[in-house]
């Protein structure tokens, strides 16, 4: 478990609804663009997550190691290079910006 103010990580959320047709097209795009995000510094994970009752909407969450990170990422020119595929894809979006606080393992452990 980890507690408040230790190792805090911050994460944002994504939520994109593709065109109808573009789901294979828009989780490549996402794939080409994880891999090239996961070097920049400050990155720490990130994960696309395809709702289970509606194929076109999807999740994507990412982890930074702080929020002067994330800014720097979301100013820089590469950001708008990286996920142009992913705008060209989509109808809508929206993006949110939390503090994770604590995290607690199921019995299981990650996935």
């Amino acid at each position: 478990m980890t507690t408040p103010g230790t190792g805090t990580t911050v994460r944002t959320i994504l939520r994109m609804r593709t065109r109808e047709g573009c789901e294979a097209e828009f989780e490549a795009a996402w794939r080409r663009a994880a891999a090239e995000i996961s070097r920049v510094p400050g990155n720490r994970q990130q994960e696309l997550i395809r709702d289970a009752d509606d194929p076109r909407t999807f999740l994507i969450t990412s982890d930074w190691t702080d929020r002067a990170a994330v800014d720097a990422f979301g100013r820089s020119s590469a950001r708008d290079s990286l996920t142009a595929a992913l705008r060209d894809l989509r109808e809508d979006a929206a993006r949110n910006t939390y503090e994770v606080l604590a995290t607690v393992p199921g019995e299981q452990g990650p996935a």
